[in-house]
């Protein structure tokens, strides 16, 4: 058995903790979801937190937020897949745009279903992810502004997802300048430049973020207090709000060195034999859970002294040593997560979800 579980107290403290720092400068922010994979009961512990944003890229996910509550504002954080216009303007209120076309097939359904949608306008800043390049903001704005049934609430721009560019000064005071030419150039005022994630906190205080820069959308951080600069967890937050724990069914002293022709694993891994091991043994346990449900990168032992020692689909090999603590079958052995892990665990089937505290 092995299950993945989120501590309702520290949850609620990164929550409040990120809430205040926002409002000392003045930002307004959103929570990203789609790290809790629509579970209704995660989702209900969120927006009981005193959420009024929250974003996700699936719409089966919006739809369950909207389910659990009407009033919240929904935000589809990824460029829109046009045969899906019709749910997106039904269960988003926002959506992250950077495809004319696609804006106009937007435009047509809000009609249809009476309703204004807003759009961001991602800016391409480096990243090379979604985004418009910033010298054909001007001529794409003059394209949309006017749609109907359409609100260009601001423009946005995404960093660090793809190939870890990382935000700078210059690229949100860039980005504060698109706005600011749009502004001049058509009269209208832009409300909301969303230049803000997890890795951009940090640089609140450093008092490296421009002022125009209003609104963040955040996950990572809230969720592991994460400072994404330095891997560390921010003074103040709490690392351990989802925890992860699985079973030992298996725990024998065996060699280290395997026996037999070596070839590749299913996983296509080779391994190297270290001569220094032969004639050693360890204590080995293994849990009820495999590369099915995470990869062994994205798993942080609690209990420094053990090793991964490796992973097949559905059990996961670890490396006792002498077994110093004595562990048994039936015990459980407990972890940290880093993000991608915690993403995939909360998308299996195969393992318990719950809340504590």
């Amino acid at each position: 058995m092995a299950e993945i579980a989120i501590s309702r107290k520290k949850l609620k403290h990164n929550y409040d903790f990120l809430d205040r720092l926002f409002d000392r400068h003045n930002i307004h922010w959103g929570i990203v979801t789609k790290l809790l994979c629509g579970n209704p009961m995660f989702i209900k512990e969120v927006i009981g937190l005193g959420a009024k944003e929250l974003m996700d890229s699936r719409i089966s996910n919006l739809r369950t937020i909207k389910r659990i509550d009407p009033d919240i504002k929904t935000v589809y954080i990824k460029p829109p897949p046009r045969r899906s216009i019709r749910s997106v303007v039904k269960y988003a209120d926002v959506s992250l745009n950077s495809d004319l076309e696609t804006m106009k097939l937007i435009s047509r359904e809000a009609m249809k279903q009476e309703k204004k949608h807003q759009v961001i306008i991602m800016v391409e800043m480096g990243e090379l992810r979604e985004g418009v390049m910033g010298e054909e903001l001007v001529d794409f704005y003059s394209k949309v502004f006017d749609l109907p049934n359409i609100e260009i609430l601001g423009f946005g721009t995404n960093l660090n997802c793809l190939y870890g560019v990382m935000p700078s000064r210059d690229k949100l005071i860039q980005l504060s300048l698109y706005k600011q030419i749009v502004e001049v150039k058509f009269n209208r005022t832009v409300k909301l430049l969303s230049g803000g994630t997890s890795v951009t906190i940090p640089m609140l205080s450093k008092k490296q973020v421009p002022p125009g820069l209003n609104h963040f959308r955040v996950g990572e951080t809230l969720y592991f207090g994460a400072n994404l600069w330095t891997g560390k967890t921010i003074r103040g937050m709490k690392d351990d709000v989802i925890t992860f724990k699985a079973e030992i069914i298996e725990l024998i002293e065996k060699p280290i060195v395997p026996e037999g022709t070596l070839a590749e694993n299913p996983s296509g891994e080779s391994f190297e034999i270290n001569a220094a091991d032969y004639g050693k043994k360890s204590w080995r346990a293994l849990l009820d859970v495999g590369l099915l449900d995470i990869s062994p990168d994205f798993l942080i032992p609690v209990d420094k002294k053990m090793e991964m020692a490796g992973a097949s689909s559905d059990i996961l090999v670890i490396d006792l040593g002498k077994n110093p603590k004595k562990y048994k079958v039936g015990d459980f052995i407990k972890f940290k997560l880093k993000y991608m892990g915690a993403l995939r665990l909360f998308n299996s089937d195969y393992i318990i979800k719950r809340l504590e505290d």
